[in-house]
């Protein structure tokens, strides 16, 4: 560490605990995707959390970093309640902790949130390490727009739920980013296309920085169709879907949108999400889910 770095080391302020938490980003897909920061923090930290120790050790040994094996401590979905405690208290004896996820950046879609949570507020400084991103490399190469987006991280596994958490992102004024997995991508799909409407633009991005990479562009109805009969895909996926497109809302449109509702729920629920979709007065879209109900 030359003089600059000790002069900007957080864990060297005054009036704080002087353990530091580093959440360091690892490549998504090609190995080369790490900065020398990261490096060099993964090479010094005290302990390094990480989700999968092995995943961790393999990339350290590609770029030649060694460590001891107790250095490495698990750290994910299934232990973090018991393993946050143990973090804590090496932070607390002022010790560096840098956290990794399998790939990409920590606590976007991950076990991280917990633990930075827990770190902050007992006064310890959280300092990121960035670097690769799905999120982000998907959103850069899909060619939608990028000055307003929402991550909304996985869909609900379930169908019913899944289309009401679309209804409620319908009207969102921005690109929506999904990350997904390949046995649930076509139904996924075939919803957002209900939900959503069909003539959005959007993208799958698959594998992203790895030697396979994809990006297959369209409507979300010719996504769909491209996937409705298709083997799994494999690998990695980031859906994008474009904002809303400004037209005018028919009677056929409320129908389309209430029919797909009204099979996955209720009928106050399926007025309620359509009418939160199209930005219509719900009473005007609850009469018309009447009117289709009473016609079955």
């Amino acid at each position: 560490m030359d003089e600059t770095d000790m002069a900007d080391d957080p864990s060297r302020s005054g009036g704080k605990p002087s353990g530091i938490l580093h959440l360091v980003a690892t490549p998504i897909g090609n190995a080369r995707d790490i900065s020398l920061r990261a490096l060099d923090v993964l090479g010094t930290a005290d302990i390094l959390a990480a989700e999968d120790t092995r995943n961790t050790r393999k990339l350290l040994d590609i770029h030649g970093v060694k460590r001891e094996a107790r250095s490495f401590w698990p750290y994910h979905d299934h232990n973090g309640a018991r393993q946050r405690p143990q973090i804590l208290a090496a932070l607390a004896e002022g010790k560096s902790v840098a956290l990794v996820s399998d790939a990409g950046t920590p606590v976007v879609s991950d076990p991280g949130y917990p633990l930075v949570r827990a770190a902050i507020e007992a006064g310890y400084d959280v300092v990121a390490v960035p670097g690769a991103s799905a999120l982000l490399s998907a959103l850069c190469i899909a060619g939608l727009p990028t000055d307003r987006f929402l991550f909304a991280g996985f869909l609900p596994s379930k169908s019913g739920a899944r289309r009401r958490e679309l209804a409620e992102l319908a009207p969102v004024p921005s690109s929506l980013v999904f990350y997904e997995s390949p046995h649930r991508l076509a139904a996924s799909l075939a919803e957002m296309c209900a939900v959503l409407g069909g003539d959005r633009e959007a993208a799958v991005c698959r594998e992203l920085t790895k030697r396979f990479e994809e990006a297959r562009r369209g409507t979300l109805d010719e996504l769909a169709a491209q996937y409705a009969n298709a083997p799994d895909p494999k690998g990695e996926i980031v859906v994008v879907v474009g904002p809303p497109l400004a037209r005018e809302i028919t009677e056929a449109d409320i129908d389309t949108r209430l029919l797909a509702a009204l099979e996955a729920g209720s009928l106050k629920d399926a007025a309620s999400s359509v009418a939160t979709e199209l930005g219509l007065p719900r009473k005007q879209v609850y009469a018309r889910a009447l009117e289709l109900a009473s016609a079955k």
